[in-house]
């Protein structure tokens, strides 16, 4: 973060200062919501939650390094800067500091895939120059924030993922960073329970590209040239359209699409400058299209065919459970992509194991799929019915009523029988996997958030002694 004066927070913020001695006192560590992360310099945004309020950890977050706390009411003894709203006023700052930066915005939004391609197009761009980009998931109206101002004078890139579960949501985040390029991924099932359907789903994706500025003013929207929704986001926008995917059309786009034994996903790109070939880390066809939009965005800002290529070919996985492959010293593999789930990344995955697992046993272990409301039966159903038809050795569904869905579509589906079984919760999964894997065996674990199908992924790794194994 740049240094700023506690007054210059107080002005930046609209707050009162309390209890401050010297106004010209200086913030040079990072902005933090817990304070167990302080560090000497830091500013303290107390939030007060349902269970937790952040005013109570004040004086312990002072005493451990901290400037002085944002806060909604003074605190006696404790250096604050009082405001109304302490989530407002941390938009505020960093609204201000990334206008004061200058640095290029890259901004990102889509129902499925944004992480991943987040990851990519910060370490492509990392080739290029000093980039800030979103830790995990932090893609709200805090977390956004939050990683703005960890941007300094350095700082060449920031890449944001901006998340929505309604209207006016993606607005109000480019309104606290305001991006020079608005990247939307695809508009799929993901939170469709609250938004009510597709069409709403595309209007609020679609506030990336309004948000942008005009093509002479150097905006660029990039768009996925595969998905219609998208695609039609052109004419909601006065930025440049670029356009990627597999489509004739696209302005960058992969030709000869194939994936390795191991499940990798490799290609000849082609952008407007030339083309190279991608061999990626990541596992999964659905990876190409998250690679493609990273390289529109690297083509944007200049890099060419070749550096493009070299960086997205020596890109990882950044995030935690995402299709994190792990091989055990019997060689089981576990793949753990527990992080989240909906419909599209759920076949998306399934198809991922389904290439990784070519003359092994496949086990799908599947939790609930969140959020979907009225469509929740179908989809789950017909991710039940996809397994069996991909073939997958056997089905796990973990959970209560939601994941006897996905067991009974794929009952219904073909004559499994024993082939797909239904259980009560993580442990009895752990249980049934650990008497039935065998050696060489692949294993993907995927469910939504809330569900915490992670556990099962790492007690299959747990050696004897406690160990994570082949870590």
């Amino acid at each position: 973060m740049i240094a700023l004066s506690l007054a210059e927070v107080a002005t930046l913020t609209g707050g009162q200062p309390h209890d401050i001695p010297d106004p010209e006192l200086l913030v040079t560590g990072p902005v933090v919501i817990d304070s167990r992360k302080v560090e000497a310099g830091s500013l303290f945004a107390a939030f007060a939650g349902e269970n937790v309020d952040g005013h109570d950890y004040a004086r312990g977050a002072v005493d451990a390094g901290a400037v002085a706390v944002l806060a909604t009411r003074p605190l006696d003894g404790v250096p604050a800067i009082v405001v109304d709203d302490v989530q407002r006023a941390l938009g505020a700052l960093a609204r201000a500091v990334v206008a004061r930066l200058g640095t290029r915005v890259v901004a990102l939004t889509g129902s499925a895939g944004k992480t991943s391609t987040k990851d990519l197009i910060a370490q492509v761009l990392q080739r290029k120059g000093p980039t800030v980009w979103t830790p995990g998931s932090l893609n709200n109206e805090i977390g956004l924030p939050l990683t703005a101002l960890t941007a300094d004078a350095a700082t060449e890139h920031l890449v944001l993922e901006m998340g929505a579960r309604g209207i006016g949501h993606i607005r109000y985040l480019t309104e606290l960073t305001p991006p020079s390029i608005g990247l939307v991924l695809n508009v799929g099932s993901a939170h469709i329970g609250e938004f009510g359907g597709r069409e709403q789903i595309a209007q609020a994706k679609g506030e990336m590209v309004e948000a942008l500025p005009s093509a002479e003013e150097g905006g660029t929207a990039v768009l996925n040239a595969d998905d219609p929704l998208v695609k039609a986001m052109a004419s909601r926008t006065k930025a440049r359209v670029l356009l990627f995917g597999e489509a004739d059309e696209a302005d960058v786009r992969a030709e000869n699409v194939h994936l390795t034994d191991a499940g990798q996903p490799s290609f000849r790109l082609r952008t407007p400058t030339g083309c190279s070939e991608v061999t990626l880390r990541l596992y999964g066809e659905h990876h190409v299209s998250n690679a493609l939009a990273a390289a529109a965005v690297a083509h944007e800002l200049g890099m060419s065919a070749e550096e493009i290529a070299t960086a997205l070919s020596g890109a990882g996985t950044l995030s935690r459970w995402r299709m994190e492959v792990t091989e055990r010293p019997d060689g089981v593999t576990i793949v753990n992509d527990a992080y989240n789930a909906n419909p599209e990344s759920m076949r998306a995955a399934l198809r991922a194991l389904v290439a990784m697992g070519r003359g092994r046993r496949t086990w799908a272990v599947l939790g609930t799929m969140a959020e979907l409301g009225d469509e929740a039966l179908a989809e789950h159903d017909a991710v039940g019915r996809l397994a069996v038809r991909l073939n997958v050795g056997k089905l796990v569904a973990v959970g209560g009523r939601e994941a006897s869905w996905l067991q009974l579509g794929a009952y219904n589906e073909g004559s499994w029988g024993e082939e797909s079984v239904h259980v009560s919760d993580a442990r009895a999964a752990v249980d049934l996997l650990r008497r039935e894997l065998r050696p060489g065996d692949v294993v993907l674990v995927k469910a939504s958030r809330s569900v915490g199908l992670e556990k099962v992924a790492e007690a299959l790794l747990q050696g004897a002694e406690g160990e994570v194994a082949g870590r």
